[in-house]
């Protein structure tokens, strides 16, 4: 048992000469074109466990998935993964582009202590992608009995599950093994539990989240719960978040942001947004000025002179220096979603300097999300962020004050 929290660590049992079955989230940005890996940040920092596994001369079989049903381009196989895996801990990782079938069981059979190699891509089983789970939603009891779990479980000693960027999963890789073997927790799912612990339950004051980017349901996940219990005392909101709560000040941004939000059904947040402002009333910063591009340049535009009908992809450079200035003095300081449009060099300019800002910053820094982290990346230094997350939608659900069902399910392990 780890100290505050209520699962057994890996550290904490004998893994030599023993099979086991480690989950992974390895998940990474693809490039569309050519479909290699952009960011290798998940495989390094799940690196140190399976080297763990390997000096103590384990058998390890690991499991993890690539894409989804939403992100089906992204859906393929694992091969680039074990190699990467290989490159980071040091041992050669084999590959099987086969997922539990008895091509893998026969594999898996074979392994010899201080051997490892990664099965086929999770995402090739129906039981395990998104629109299953939403479909047919099963308990972690109930999914002993699907394909995956029958098929791997007698052939292993331990599970140890290091996944905690897909712990907002109930799928049967994540909460069912749980119920069958032994089962541990490795140590990067303590680090990011304990990060996200001093974010939400301990910071130091101020303490000040940085949200952003397209995806506003994971900001509007996190506004009225971190305001509500203290955990921040200044959202400052960026990117398509930002925009949002402009509109529920009662600025026009113009016909062409008007259709996009439409496209994408996200006028909805509106409503929440003039909510949360009420509530609020003086913790929730939005921009003051928007960048847009005209004739291949970059222009900004005060909000008072909105509205102007063009599609805003940045912040302007007094809300950098507004963000900028409140995140120097804050204590601690979280980081999901970028300013803007971070991969185009004229929308680069917002997310560049607010990051630079966090990094520089002396308050404990946590960055977490895909694109956040592949913008610290590309912009700074990341050790100098005090930590770098590899989750997204656990994150959010996490800090958000929802239950995680692999936390759930390690709390209920063998």
């Amino acid at each position: 048992m780890h100290a505050n929290l209520p699962f057994k660590s890996l550290h904490s049992v004998d893994v030599e000469g023993k099979r086991v079955l480690l989950r992974l989230d390895i998940n990474s940005p693809i490039d569309p074109a050519c479909k290699k890996i952009l960011n290798t940040n998940r495989i390094v920092q799940s690196g140190p466990t399976v080297k763990w596994l390997l000096d103590n001369k384990a058998k390890v079989a690991i499991i993890a998935h690539q894409g989804d049903t939403l992100d089906y381009q992204n859906l393929i196989s694992m091969e680039e993964h074990a190699c990467k895996l290989s490159e980071v801990v040091g041992y050669p990782i084999a590959y099987i582009d086969d997922v539990c079938g008895p091509a893998a069981q026969e594999r898996v059979e074979k392994l010899h202590s201080g051997e490892a190699i990664l099965l086929g891509n999770l995402r090739y089983l129906c039981e395990e992608i998104s629109t299953f789970e939403e479909v047919v939603p099963l308990t972690a009891q109930e999914m002993k009995d699907t394909y995956l779990v029958r098929s791997l479980a007698p052939l292993f000693d331990l599970y140890v599950n290091e996944a905690f960027s897909a712990a907002h999963r109930n799928a049967p890789s994540m909460v069912a093994f749980q119920y069958i073997l032994t089962s541990v927790a490795g140590p990067l799912l303590f680090k990011e539990v304990s990060a996200l612990s001093k974010v939400m339950k301990n910071p130091t004051k101020p303490s000040v989240f940085v949200l952003g980017g397209a995806k506003i349901s994971d900001a509007f996940g996190m506004i009225g719960n971190v305001l509500k219990d203290g955990s921040a005392d200044t959202v400052i909101t960026t990117g398509v978040t930002g925009e949002i709560f402009l509109l529920a000040q009662g600025y026009d941004l113009g016909v062409k942001v008007d259709y996009f939000l439409n496209e994408r059904s996200l006028k909805k947040y509106i409503t929440q947004a003039k909510e949360l402002i009420e509530a609020f009333p003086n913790s929730i910063l939005y921009p003051r000025d928007l960048a847009f591009e005209h004739n291949g340049k970059r222009v900004e535009v005060e909000i008072e002179k909105l509205p102007v009908d063009e599609l805003f992809l940045d912040i302007g450079e007094n809300s950098i220096k507004l963000f900028s200035e409140v995140i120097k003095k804050a204590g601690t300081i979280f980081v999901n979603g970028p300013a803007g449009k971070f991969e185009s060099p004229i929308f680069e300019h917002g997310t560049k300097m607010l990051w630079r800002a966090i990094s520089d910053s002396t308050g404990y820094s946590v960055v977490g999300g895909g694109d956040s982290v592949m913008a610290a990346t590309k912009f700074c230094n990341v050790e100098d962020f005090d930590y770098v997350c590899t989750a997204g939608g656990a994150m959010v659900r996490f800090l958000s004050g929802r239950k995680l069902p692999l936390l759930e399910a390690l709390e209920h392990a063998k």
